[in-house]
């Protein structure tokens, strides 16, 4: 197949491209390379997948192109001269403190960027659009664990607002155009190659420095960490559960629409996580505890009874067996080469 990937310079998208290109499909990938974080950090991921490419021969299903997905034009004329079997969309503005101080970013990108998506779907008749969305839609849901039947109508930042904002959007388009959309809330993603602005990124760094760390809550938040494989893996099966018309969880018109969460199903305690670093690198962090920040929420707990139905997966990997791959990664990557 022909696969449109959107932030494939991304944290996810970098895996999910990989992923892609060893089944053996065709993948063009799409980001804008912004600076939101270390912009080298996403050089180096495409360096890799240029690497990956040569060392697997895949060079002929692999191209890359800077693009804006809020660019309208150069988003129709990017439908208008290929045909894509699926779009795996996980482009977006990413953060939820950084939405308080950027809502424009939030906007332009994930609003705005999305309906270009929705529309070159729609001017193409894609198969299925699978799109990334996010535990954070579940704001303050004191309901346990958090299931997709579950009304999610108060988000409390405006990234959780957006991510909202693009089921709704999806929903729209797969009701009046028959446009097969699949939404994936994922739930604390972390790996290697992730994000820097991400707490197990910083808490990494500095307690191998020897910094302090801000612990918000102090230490009692809970998350439900999910390992960047099994995020890969339940994006790669659904890619392929194509949804079928059906009456929708959020009103009574029928669409070919779907929600899943992927977590880890097994929420854990910011003290835990901590914890899963200091013996990765085999140092102790020095802890200054914080209350509660605006925007945050106390606990993620994701229900994936939905994933196990449909396509037969749920993600398992222990958090001390993540942070392991993580640190070692980053141990590699930027304490070494220094």
């Amino acid at each position: 197949m022909n696969i449109l990937v959107t932030g494939s310079a991304g944290f996810i998208g970098f895996y999910v491209t990989q992923a892609l290109l060893k089944q053996g499909h065709s993948v063009i990938g799409i980001d804008n390379l912004n600076d939101y974080y270390d912009v080298s950090l996403k050089h180096a991921r495409l360096n890799y997948l240029n690497q990956f490419c040569a060392d697997n021969n895949f060079h002929n299903q692999y191209q890359f192109i800077e693009m804006d997905i809020a660019d309208r034009e150069a988003m129709h004329t990017l439908f208008s001269t290929n045909q894509f079997d699926r779009v795996i969309h996980l482009a977006a503005q990413a953060g939820v403190r950084h939405s308080i101080q950027n809502p424009n970013a939030y906007v332009d990108s994930n609003l705005v960027g999305f309906v270009n998506v929705l529309e070159g779907c729609r001017q193409q008749q894609t198969a299925h659009l699978v799109y990334a969305s996010s535990s954070s839609v579940y704001g303050m849901n004191s309901k346990i664990p958090f299931s997709t039947d579950d009304r999610v109508d108060f988000p409390i930042s405006l990234y959780a607002a957006t991510k909202k904002s693009n089921e709704l959007m999806a929903h729209t388009y797969s009701h009046l155009y028959n446009i097969p959309t699949t939404g994936l809330r994922f739930f604390t993603v972390y790996g290697p190659w992730g994000r820097p602005d991400m707490a197990y990124f910083s808490f990494t760094q500095k307690i191998i420095k020897g910094e302090t760390i801000d612990v918000f809550n102090h230490g009692q938040m809970q998350r439900d960490f999910t390992y960047i494989d099994d995020i890969v893996e339940g994006i790669v099966r659904v890619m392929d559960k194509i949804p079928e018309t059906q009456a929708s969880d959020f009103s009574n018109a029928e669409a070919p629409y779907k929600i899943y969460n992927i977590g880890n199903n097994q929420p854990i305690t910011l003290e835990r996580f901590i914890n899963a670093i200091e013996e990765a690198v085999g140092k102790k962090a020095i802890r200054n505890n914080l209350p509660m920040q605006a925007g945050d929420v106390p606990r993620t707990y994701a229900d994936v009874s939905g994933l196990m139905k449909e396509v037969d997966f749920k993600p398992a990997t222990e958090i001390e067996v993540g942070i392991k791959q993580f640190t070692d990664w980053y141990q590699c990557y930027f304490v070494n080469k220094n």
